[in-house]
């Protein structure tokens, strides 16, 4: 377990609780006694990890904040009007999509060769999943022990496909997805699989810039179907790459941060960590 890890763990604690506790507004004392830290120990590993202290992010978790950031609904309308969607520059990374045509989507991953590999990553470990198309699966979890479940899913996703452990060989993209942002020349390739209405809202989702948010309202409005908005929830519900199709900026429209398919409180830590890393 790497140390960045261990460091991830002490800070969602930390985010949990602050979370719980939001309305009573919880001193660093009383943090950093509920983390088992010291306080100088504790506001410099979180300031470390998310760029900003407790105190800023317990501000953060505010549905003042969140609610200001939903009203930029013209970014999102912007971004998918440019055509950003696709296989253009998404988001912060150079990704290029690629959609599996309906006869490889109904052969279930037949003939095609797919290797995983599972490492300690700054939002807990996290199993990525890739061919030679590009990263088919990308998820995250807080447990070893849970890595059984992560890889039958990954099985029941493509039951024909033939699926090798190979750490080596996706080493280089765990590097390129977490080494931080902004190089042109290194492009990440995504291959997704799904409904035609499925695809759409993901390559949405894949418009919304870094460190800014929506909610499933303004996902379906910009998509030009204001009515589906609980068809909208249920495409992003089925993201199969964590992060990179990033629904985790995606909340309710009350400002309020509703469930992640990974975890609520991971979906905060990436909230927080983007914001911390966007110009105000």
């Amino acid at each position: 377990m790497t140390e960045q890890h261990i460091n991830y763990q002490r800070v969602a604690k930390a985010i949990h609780y602050l979370s719980e506790r939001q309305a009573a507004q919880p001193s660093l004392a009383e943090l950093a006694n509920h983390v088992g830290l010291s306080e100088f120990h504790l506001q410099r590993v979180f300031s470390e990890w998310a760029g900003i202290s407790p105190k800023q992010f317990l501000q953060f978790l505010t549905k003042e904040r969140a609610k200001q950031q939903l009203r930029k609904a013209s970014v999102l309308e912007a971004a998918l009007a440019c055509g950003l969607s696709g296989s253009g520059r998404l988001h912060d990374l150079m990704i290029k999509a690629e959609c599996m045509t309906p006869g490889e989507y109904r052969s279930l991953g037949a003939g095609l060769q797919i290797v995983y590999g599972i490492q300690a990553s700054l939002f807990g470990y996290c199993l990525i999943a890739s061919t030679q198309r590009g990263i088919c699966k990308m998820a995250f979890f807080d447990d070893l022990g849970e890595e059984g479940a992560v890889l039958h899913e990954l099985q029941q996703e493509w039951p024909a496909a033939d699926l090798q452990r190979d750490q080596q060989a996706v080493a280089g993209v765990f590097t390129q997805v977490f080494s931080g942002r902004g190089d042109p020349s290194a492009q990440l390739r995504i291959l997704l699989k799904g409904s035609e209405f499925q695809l759409k809202v993901w390559e949405a989702l894949m418009a919304i810039p870094h460190g800014e948010l929506c909610s499933y309202q303004q996902i379906a409005g910009a998509m030009g179907i204001p009515s589906s908005v609980r068809a909208v929830a249920s495409a992003i519900a089925r993201n199969h790459v964590a992060y990179l199709i990033p629904c985790h900026r995606v909340i309710r429209s009350t400002g309020e941060f509703s469930q992640y398919r990974w975890g609520a409180q991971r979906k905060q830590a990436m909230l927080v960590h983007e914001a911390a890393q966007t110009p105000i």
